[in-house]
């Protein structure tokens, strides 16, 4: 498995060498876990694991069909799993990321405004990998928290590149598949103060490691869309 500084430092256009301009082209498809068997366990095709420390990765996934979807079921029990895949895209032509997302159960206790609770459900990453890549690379989370409010901006207690924006909220919801839709440039923009144009990572990640607890989620269809504003 890669570190996850060496997999941040794989592939040059992933350092600010560039991405050819749309690379990925409008109404690009990330993920439809077409390419993977029903009932495979473990980092589907694709994709990379992508360790964190003091994760103690189990990487609980499985590829599911559910209510007439492809889908990837995450679990967590103890454990921070998270994988990555290459995008390359072009956020001036595409700047929504799109996802379906079904999720089934919360950490018990998580809190993300506290480095002992910084724990979430299964959640989505669009990565902006930098060198050194532990001190510069840039992460914002998409996630689904127990109780803060929806927009809220939570800067991680554990590390200065990563960012979580909440989503959802509460028990409201759960168990049913949703669609979400961010303007991944405008968040950027909020969030670190500068425009991106180009979105070279997407990862998927589950984590109860800090509050031993359990969570669950699926993640159907990843895509990005050409859009305005409107998908915040």
């Amino acid at each position: 498995p890669l570190s996850r500084g060496a997999f941040l430092l794989a592939g040059g256009c992933w350092l600010g060498h560039g991405c050819p301009a749309g690379a990925a082209g409008p109404g690009v498809s990330i993920e439809t876990w077409s390419g993977a068997t029903v009932g495979a366990s473990g980092v589907p095709p694709g994709w990379q694991k992508y360790e964190t420390p003091g994760g103690h990765p189990a990487y609980d996934f499985t590829v599911v069909e559910d209510a007439g979807r492809r889908a990837l079921r995450m679990r967590s029990a103890g454990d921070h799993s998270t994988i990555a895949k290459e995008v390359q895209a072009d956020l001036t032509a595409t700047p929504i990321l799109a996802w379906q997302w079904r999720v089934i159960g919360l950490p018990s206790g998580a809190n993300l405004e506290k480095r002992a609770t910084s724990d979430a459900t299964g959640h989505i990453f669009a990565v902006w990998p930098r060198f050194p890549a532990f001190a510069r690379s840039r992460l914002i989370g998409y996630v689904w928290d127990p109780a803060l409010p929806v927009g809220t901006v939570v800067p991680s207690r554990k590390t200065s590149t990563v960012s979580f924006i909440v989503v959802r909220r509460g028990q409201s919801g759960l168990g049913q598949w949703l669609d979400e839709r961010r303007h991944v440039a405008d968040d950027h923009l909020k969030v670190f103060g500068d425009a991106a144009t180009a979105l070279p990572v997407v990862a998927l990640s589950i984590d109860t490691n800090d509050t031993r607890s359990a969570a669950e989620a699926m993640f159907g269809r990843i895509e990005l869309q050409p859009g305005d504003r409107s998908a915040r």
